[in-house]
């Protein structure tokens, strides 16, 4: 690309009054040079340091629907040589620095991280099966088919998502994302601003605008579209100022968290 002429008049002061020529060169090589050694400059976002050794172990769980047994089932096979291992107390999350799950795999992984009264997990991973097979019954209970199920497709969601609302409430309560167990990553995707929203328990740790209740991610990450509604809450920053979430599944973006 070829050198820009820039007039005098719109040098500021700074410069000197202008060049010699009456107008300035900008080099658009040049400027990216300097923009990318600025750049360089600048300290780089730190997450916190591995629990053991020197590498930062991660769980990654990919969305997939009811599919979520699948790595449940693979979940509690490990989660099971741990203990045989390390005794009966062993959870997967002791084991990882970070989690991450996208949609269904957003679930799993609050159900991996969630604190109970005693500060340990407050699920073991067998219980992610069990909540699969007893409860995707009633999350995607049979459809109307037919005319008249066509139409109902084309006016909204397959599913109502209020069955999913409700046991995600129950099972999760008053938890934040800030009291998980371990660092975990749960991607969104807000479809009012159209960008993906990542919630983390490091975010949510230094903004509280981030620090969710884990149940409201969980539905949101969920939220597939044509399948189940997309989830509205707030949240407030520290100044008591409200912050506002229209989001959807977390798939939209990014359905492996780590790829992404």
């Amino acid at each position: 690309m070829a050198p820009v002429q820039v007039p005098a008049e719109l040098i500021g002061s700074s410069n000197g009054g202008g060049s010699a020529g009456g107008s300035l060169t900008v080099d658009p090589a040049l400027g990216r040079r300097q923009a990318t050694a600025a750049a360089a400059a600048l300290p780089t976002p730190r997450s916190p340091p591995p629990a053991f050794g020197s590498i930062v172990a991660v769980l990654s769980i990919d969305g997939g629907g009811v599919r979520g047994i699948i790595p449940g089932t693979i979940l509690a096979f490990l989660e099971e040589k741990l203990q045989e291992l390390d005794g009966p107390a062993a959870r997967v999350a002791d084991y990882f620095d970070v989690i991450a799950g996208t949609s269904t795999g957003g679930l799993v992984t609050a159900m991996l991280a969630a604190p109970g009264a005693d500060g340990r997990p407050l699920f073991a991973a067998k219980d992610i099966v069990d909540f699969y097979l007893r409860h995707s019954p009633k999350i995607f209970p049979p459809v109307i088919k037919g005319p008249l199920g066509l139409l109902k497709s084309m006016m909204g969601p397959k599913y109502d998502g209020r069955y999913l609302r409700s046991i995600v409430q129950e099972l999760l309560g008053d938890t934040r994302i800030s009291q998980a167990i371990t660092n975990v990553v749960i991607p969104t995707f807000d479809i009012k601003l159209l960008q993906p929203t990542i919630f983390s328990r490091f975010d949510a740790q230094k903004d509280a605008s981030k620090n969710a209740l884990l149940s409201d991610v969980c539905i949101s990450t969920s939220a597939a579209p044509t399948y189940l509604p997309g989830h509205r809450f707030e949240t407030k920053d520290k100044a008591g100022q409200p912050r506002v979430f229209n989001l959807i599944d977390g798939g939209v973006a990014a359905n492996n968290p780590v790829s992404n």
